[in-house]
């Protein structure tokens, strides 16, 4: 592959040389350092399919290269750490504030995205960018509780509430087969939730309250896990996990299609949950804010966004998507929540660095007890 840019990267000097081609054409052909044909992508692992990324890359005659987090606060972290160059985010909102706060985004040039009109209105005009001015709409989560249906049947414990990730009485009876995410964020909020609070409830009483509840619980849990709970609830090492809507229809898919005896369901829990709004923006550090804007577009073509959907269970704001996504996708309410339980979800905000230092400490405190 060096070879073949080499050879391109001469091939379009001797076109400079013999015809005076533009400066812009010598970056279309240039496939390497700043100036290259390469589309930087910072996103959530497993959250688009190869398929796609090649067929834009022919579309484009590009290459995408990509980096991984699995969690808001790793993204925030990297790149307060020094991470630059990528074109692409694909933060939640809770982190787009933050990001749009520090003027770490570039503003969108919306002539360039016609497709921008296939997305749902209810999802656009959000409260971290009423305008959208640095934002679109790329997929959606809930946060919610994978189990294993017979085990649970079998033990005769509750399936729809936070109390079976918290609640002595019923974690006694699967003590070490339970995991929560690795998240501070999102276990705060699924005990706040359960609490009876907001989500994004920053009241240093609660978030104690909060603390108290999670320590009570953690000597029943196996372990903190933001990935490896989606194989360990598919081959039965897990019985209950505190996760994503999206890895968890992965988790079910995977029991199935090993002929597992058992079936992995998931369901948002009574008390309410944390809907997650993933958005594709432009970081200042990128080389190419044009293949950036082509690749936006190109996701938001219906068939492109909805096999991210059909791959990774992901809800799907697209409007232009629903006729090609899996009827039993659009089916299921932990996926695409209907008008009484998105009533119950609400979005994490972002925190102010005062809130960030003290959520931090409470995190220290509870990973050390």
């Amino acid at each position: 592959m060096k070879l073949g840019y080499t050879l391109m990267g001469l091939f379009c000097l001797l076109i400079i040389a013999l015809t005076g081609c533009t400066s812009e054409d010598q970056v279309a052909g240039d496939l390497s350092g700043k100036n290259g044909n390469i589309l930087r992508l910072f996103n959530w692992n497993n959250y688009i399919s190869q398929q796609t990324i090649e067929r834009f890359e022919q579309t484009c005659q590009c290459r995408v290269t990509q980096d991984y987090y699995s969690d808001n606060e790793e993204l925030l972290a990297k790149l307060a750490a020094g991470a630059t160059g990528y074109d692409l985010l694909v933060p939640t909102g809770d982190a787009m504030d933050t990001l749009i706060h520090q003027g770490a985004l570039n503003a969108l040039d919306k002539s360039q995205i016609p497709n921008l009109k296939n997305i749902d209105p209810s999802y656009l005009g959000t409260v971290f960018d009423p305008d959208n001015r640095y934002s679109v709409p790329y997929a959606y989560t809930t946060t919610l509780i994978g189990f294993n249906r017979e085990k649970l049947a079998e033990l005769n414990l509750p399936a729809d509430s936070w109390a079976i990730i918290f609640e002595p009485e019923y974690l006694k009876k699967i003590k070490g087969r339970i995991t929560v995410l690795d998240s501070q964020r999102e276990l705060m909020a699924a005990a706040l939730k359960y609490l009876g609070y907001s989500a994004s409830d920053t009241d240093e009483n609660h978030w104690q309250q909060a603390k108290a509840l999670i320590i009570r619980a953690k000597p029943y849990w196996a372990a903190f896990s933001n990935t490896s709970y989606i194989r360990e609830l598919a081959i039965g090492n897990l019985w209950v996990a505190h996760g994503y809507s999206n890895d968890m229809y992965q988790a079910a898919l995977d029991a199935k299609k090993t002929g597992r005896r058992f079936s992995v369901d998931f369901v948002i829990p009574r008390e309410g949950a944390v809907l997650s709004l993933d958005s594709m923006v432009l970081h200042y550090s990128g080389h190419r804010p044009d293949l950036a804007h082509r690749f936006i577009n190109f996701m938001l073509e219906g068939k492109n966004s909805a096999e991210l959907t059909n791959l990774t269970g992901s809800g799907n704001p697209n409007l232009a998507a629903r006729p090609y996504i899996h009827p039993e996708i659009i089916a299921n309410h932990a996926i695409f929540p209907d008008t009484a339980q998105l009533s119950r979800l609400e979005m994490l905000h972002d925190i102010n660095h005062t809130q960030r230092r003290l959520l931090s400490r409470i995190w220290t405190e509870i990973k050390l007890r």
